[in-house]
């Protein structure tokens, strides 16, 4: 079923370590929907400008990451190295260019007339809102630009900050992810959630993709190609999400023909908001499928 909504996966962003080559290379064949290739801190300051020449070469070579979205996460503009970031990508053929830690609008709006000085186009914009300031200012910052496309939530720094301890359920996180969420769809942006960081338990990794899931991200960090299955297939639509956007559907626009504004399946009332919902998962499901991803389209779990 075809759908008017065009709405990009992103449901794994992978941070990509720029002064590693072999991880710069593994990544070209990596399932990942977005790839963050990092400036910033996964980059020791001895090795920055390193890795700003592998990037260069790597895609001045080749811009061919599959269907990956390319994202450049540079070093804060303050810094000694974030004007150094910006003048090495500023021809490459990327996406998006990430922000860390941003906690006001009106350091958004410098930022990008900075970006803007040292590119020919007009690039997307992404931020990290990564400390307690930044959470209370998520609605200005949604709201401060167009350009803006996705917050990506640093749950690690937010956490230090807070003085919260890191339990499994994020009980201490959950009012901080909420004021994001909420400030991310009152302005029509992605919204992802921060990395899950213990590597061995797979366990553990599926239940915190699956919680971000629930509590409305789009997607997720991820700081190591092993999480890439578990993160990709906990947000990507199940069978029975399709029958039911299917379902939904149908039903109101058989509604809307004989005359009603609200449809009924199984004796529950179905109002037409629902159908945006119906429409993103059936989007998303046929990206993923043309991306050769079904072994993932069958599991419900």
């Amino acid at each position: 079923m075809e759908t008017s909504i065009n709405y990009r996966p992103r449901r794994t962003m992978l941070y990509v370590p720029t002064h590693v080559e072999r991880y710069m290379k593994k990544a070209r064949a990596l399932d990942a929907d977005s790839i963050i290739f990092d400036f910033q801190e996964s980059v020791p300051p001895q090795y920055k400008e390193a890795g700003r020449e592998l990037l260069r070469r790597e895609l001045l070579q080749s811009s061919d990451y599959q269907h990956s979205e390319l994202v450049v996460r540079i070093n804060p503009l303050d810094s000694d190295w974030g004007q150094g970031d910006l003048d090495a990508i500023s021809d490459l053929v990327i996406d998006a260019v990430l922000i860390p830690r941003v906690e006001s609008a009106k350091q958004l709006l410098e930022a990008i007339d900075v970006i803007d000085q040292s590119r020919s186009d007009k690039i997307d914009i992404m931020v990290n809102i990564e400390s307690p300031l930044g959470v209370l200012h998520a609605e200005e910052i949604c709201a401060a630009t167009d350009r803006l496309v996705a917050i990506v939530i640093g749950t690690t720094d937010l956490s230090n900050e807070l003085k919260i301890n890191q339990t499994k359920d994020r009980l201490g996180l959950l009012p901080s992810l909420s004021i994001v969420m909420l400030a991310g769809r009152a302005y029509k942006k992605c919204v992802i959630d921060g990395p899950h960081f213990d590597l061995k338990s797979v366990e553990a990794c599926e239940y915190s993709c699956r919680q971000a899931r629930d509590l409305g991200f789009d997607g997720k960090a991820v700081v190591h190609p092993i999480q890439l299955d578990y993160t990709n297939d906990a947000f990507t639509p199940k069978q029975a999400d399709i029958r039911k956007a299917k379902a939904i559907i149908e039903a109101i626009e058989k509604a809307n023909e004989e005359g009603r504004n609200v449809a009924v399946i199984d004796d529950r009332l179905i109002e037409p908001s629902l159908r945006e919902w119906a429409e993103r998962v059936i989007s998303l499901y046929n990206t993923v499928k043309a991306l050769g991803q079904n072994e993932l389209l069958g599991t419900v779990r």
